[in-house]
């Protein structure tokens, strides 16, 4: 069965949607990434979208988390309905990837229970339930089939986009609203602060110089149809849509917070999507990598990408550079990266196509094995590469070796 994602609605600090992402990370802009102060006093680089681009949302928590939520999808909206109508609600899942379990509204009404000795009229334990990010997104398109929400850390909205897959697959459901949100709130920044994981300068990805991660706030979300979208519509709007060729997951449980430094774990995900996907590794013309900045993980990606595709070959580039690391959504968000990057070059010749920068310092770490980073000094031209662009793969690496590899294609 051929599985297809929509157009997705995104928000991040490089971009409020697809279009605007996209020509923030061919371009390598980081104008969305400033410095902030935390509630400790530490200073911090952080992508966090703007308050004032935000809208209320109506939802029945309506917070920051959830206002980034909405305004990535009220972008799909259209796509929801068409398939609504097609499937009948009951048959549409939900499926969401994130990590943050409204802590805007949890932790300002903790401080007031520790200071009155009460909890504010407005506050609900549910807030802080793992479940609000996609019972939120239920409740705005009235959707009844099954909702489920996935905390891998890095890599949960990969697990909501494969689920809702499996979901359609085994027969469960027709089509899925699939995607994740986080954000880089306190409480995010003080906490991988103490794990002494932030960077204290902008990420510095695949860098011998680099020393770790800048934390965002983003949403990207699709609709996943087990028909073209393009054959559904009736409203005469032309309907873009890619595939999702495969999928790969594996746990090394390695470490609750390094990865394997072998990247073996990282390697079987990767393999395991390919041979999903039924394609040659000669195939796939763009690898969006995860790409943290952390020593341990930039490592172990290297060396696993390297033993599948060999050195210097398929184009790869980091984007959590432009788009700070979000998380739960990053996975998604690079994802719609993906999507964008087949759309916009279907049908080029490798000599036109236009690819995701990274954007780092360009000191390349002799203890890396050599890959072909697409930045403004390399296109990531190489011969090796398939003649037509079709194919990309998304990495995401995560807490306690929850790995996943996407396969997407036109």
């Amino acid at each position: 069965m051929n599985l297809y994602l929509s157009k997705p609605g995104v928000m991040s600090c490089a971009g409020t949607n697809i279009d605007e992402l996209w020509n923030s990370v061919t371009s390598g802009s980081q104008q969305g990434i400033k410095k902030v102060t935390a509630c400790d006093g530490q200073d911090f680089f952080a992508a966090r979208i703007s308050d004032s681009v935000l809208q209320p949302s109506g939802a029945r928590y309506d917070m920051k988390v959830v206002r980034i939520e909405n305004q990535a999808l009220n972008q799909i909206e259209a796509d929801v309905e068409t398939v609504k109508q097609k499937y009948g609600a009951d048959r549409i899942a939900v499926c969401v990837g994130s990590c943050d379990n409204g802590t805007e509204f949890s932790v300002a009404a903790h401080r007031n229970y520790f200071t009155e000795g009460q909890f504010p009229a407005n506050y609900n334990l549910e807030i802080q339930g793992a479940d609000y990010a996609s019972t939120m997104v239920a409740e705005k398109f009235g959707l009844k089939g099954p909702v489920n929400t996935f905390s891998t850390a890095c890599s949960s909205s990969a697990g909501a986009i494969i689920k809702g897959a499996e979901l359609i697959l085994a027969g469960l459901a027709d089509a899925a609203v699939v995607g994740g949100i986080d954000i880089a709130s306190d409480t995010t920044l003080v906490g991988f602060g103490a794990l002494e994981a932030v960077s204290s300068e902008i990420t510095n990805p695949l860098s011998k110089n680099r020393h770790g991660i800048t934390l965002g706030d983003g949403a990207a979300f699709f609709v996943l149809t087990k028909e073209d979208l393009s054959t559904l519509s009736s409203s005469g709007l032309t309907r873009e849509s890619i595939r999702l060729l495969g999928w790969g997951e594996s746990s090394d449980a390695y470490h609750m917070t390094s990865p394997d430094p072998s990247g073996a774990g990282a390697e079987k995900a990767i393999r395991r999507a390919i041979e999903r996907a039924e394609i040659s590794t000669s195939d796939v013309g763009y690898i969006n990598l995860h790409g943290t900045g952390t020593k341990l993980n930039d490592s172990m990606e290297s060396k696993a990408v390297a033993a599948i595709f060999g050195e210097n070959t398929v184009p790869v580039s980091s984007t959590k550079a432009v788009t700070g690391h979000t998380l739960g959504a990053a996975a998604a968000l690079e994802a719609a990266i993906c999507w964008k990057a087949l759309v916009e070059n279907k049908g080029k010749n490798i000599d036109n196509r236009n690819l995701p920068l990274q954007v780092w310092d360009g000191v390349k770490d002799d203890e890396l094995p050599s890959l072909n980073i697409v930045d403004k000094n390399n296109s990531g031209k190489t011969s090796s590469v398939s003649k037509d662009f079709t194919v990309c793969l998304s990495n995401s690496f995560a807490f306690g070796g929850a790995n996943a590899c996407l396969a997407l294609g036109i």
